[in-house]
């Protein structure tokens, strides 16, 4: 597939992907003091490949929401041009990486595999820079990245003991078709196939950030090949400044610029114009953590990072004893912020709240009939409910079992569930906070118009509640003749929930 994009990876200052570091906060930041592309942190695809796309009105947002509602991914329309995916892929196949790409790729600019990470979570679950170690892995994946989605593929390597060995990977990359590759420039412990044996005799280590970066490879990576290199690691030796960044480009002929723990400390590093105030960078992050709601763990470690020596003064250690992104704001004297920011959230949702139900109201179908019920379940009998009560009228009734049409409000991610049967709708006003008790209020809400028992304890004797006793006696009384316990289906109750909330018999 054509990639059609005017995202260039040549002559570019890039905020590196990192770990707990690039959230959105520090995305934005990063763009506003003059970095071109920003790399989100990197996200593993099993995890993603679970979320659920979600348009966040508040913030204004694309959030990737997890089943336990955590966001895992969260972008905006400011940042879309700029920012690139980055994946941890778990290696079961190239289709699930391709799978994460096409769910992401409407809300980014591009899409980069990580063939780094150095991190032993990485490496002992064959993720990360253990990809290394086999080439054709990588240019599956790699090539059905590529030809599967519209946006701009890249991704990130460690290089190899060997410069020739270093070399030929990139080159093979190179044929995939991808639209850059970023070196960092410090060898992996997973290595290839062909120092394999050696480097079990010779015991080498991982090397870390105080080991000094290899120019010379990435040079010689950067003249092998014709796709951007983007040069990674010079944090520690070259990257001190601003103008630092482009003496590191020279050293290594790369076409880009990736900076990581220099732009932790500090984002201004991408301010052509030289650092700002510490104290101002913290301020502007916290003002973009607070705007996108980003999680106060997450914005109290990257403080730290940027604090770094002076986390033992008055204000490190009232840092370190923040517990809430209030209490964040009120060390660097933006608690009036936080007042003034949250209360503007507060009113906007709900004002959308307040839309959101009249659109309801406007577009509701006149024909459904409601009723403002809950379902409770301490109000019923272990392991009886009101749409098995519903199922089971039908069934006497000779009507089509209940169909139940649910539906997820994208404001506060609530359900409404409306349920069909002889041909009348049936919902309850009230939204609730799974699909599973939106479906049961439907169907209380059929129930009470019918007139037919829902199954409460308080209605008295419970005839399905007899009748599964029935069933438990019968069970019992052909063990005791040594029966087969496994029943002919005719034998069976001729009830199910259809949803599988309960553990019932089946028909």
């Amino acid at each position: 597939m054509t990639v059609n994009t005017p995202l260039s990876f040549r002559g570019k200052k890039i905020l590196a992907p990192m770990v707990r570091v690039g959230t959105l906060p520090m995305r934005l930041l990063a763009l506003d003091y003059g970095a071109d592309i920003v790399y989100c942190e990197e996200l593993i695809d099993i995890k993603m490949l679970q979320c659920k796309r979600v348009i966040n009105e508040v913030l204004e947002t694309v959030d990737f929401v997890a089943p336990n509602e955590r966001v895992v991914f969260r972008t905006c329309e400011r940042e879309r041009q700029h920012v690139i995916f980055q994946m941890l892929y778990t290696c079961a196949n190239a289709e699930r990486a391709l799978a994460v790409a096409k769910l992401v790729e409407s809300d980014v600019a591009g899409i980069d595999i990580n063939m780094g990470c150095p991190k032993e979570y990485s490496t002992k679950a064959s993720m990360g820079a253990a990809l290394l170690s086999d080439p054709d892995k990588i240019e599956s994946i790699l090539t059905t990245l590529v030809k599967g989605i519209c946006k701009p593929v890249t991704c990130k390597i460690r290089i190899l003991p060997s410069v020739e060995d270093t070399v030929n990977l990139v080159k093979r990359i190179e044929k995939t078709g991808i639209a850059a590759i970023a070196v960092h420039g410090r060898k992996s412990l997973v290595l290839s196939f062909f120092f394999f044996f050696s480097c079990l005799l010779e015991r080498k280590k991982e090397e870390r950030p105080q080991h000094p970066v290899h120019c010379d490879v990435i040079k010689a990576i950067s003249e092998a090949v014709s796709i951007p290199v983007i040069a990674n690691g010079g944090s520690h030796d070259f990257i001190k400044e601003y103008a630092d960044i482009e003496t590191f480009q020279k050293a290594t002929a790369a076409s880009s610029v990736m900076i990581a723990r220099a732009a932790m400390w500090n984002p201004s590093i991408f301010r052509k114009e030289g650092f700002c105030p510490l104290k101002d960078v913290m301020q502007d992050y916290i003002k973009y953590a607070v705007r996108y709601d980003n999680h106060y763990t997450n914005t109290k470690y990257c403080l730290c990072q940027m604090l770094r020596e002076q986390l033992e003064t008055t204000q490190g250690k009232k840092l370190h004893a923040a517990q809430s992104t209030q209490e964040l704001c009120e060390v660097f004297e933006m608690g009036d912020f936080y007042e003034e920011t949250t209360a503007i959230f507060e009113a906007k949702k709900t004002s959308l709240e307040s839309k959101t139900q009249d659109e309801d109201d406007q577009m509701e179908d006149p024909d459904v009939i409601k009723m403002a019920v809950r379902f409770d379940k301490r109000e019923y009998p272990p392991q009886i409910t009101p749409k098995m009560y519903l199922l089971e009228w039908c069934r006497k009734e000779k009507h089509p079992q209940p169909v139940y049409e649910t539906v997820q409000r994208p404001l506060d991610r609530l359900f409404c569930s409306v349920v069909t049967v002889a041909e009348q709708k049936y919902r309850s006003t009230l939204w609730d906070k799974s699909k599973k008790l939106a479906e049961q209020a439907a169907a209380i809400v059929c129930l009470r118009t019918l007139g037919v028992p829902e199954g409460k304890l308080c209605e008295g004797e419970n005839h399905l509640i007899n009748k599964r006793k029935r069933q438990d006696q019968e069970r019992l009384i052909n063990r005791d003749h040594g029966e087969d316990l496994a029943e002919p289906s005719h034998k069976k109750a001729n009830f199910i929930e259809e949803t599988a909330d309960m553990n019932v018999p089946k028909m």
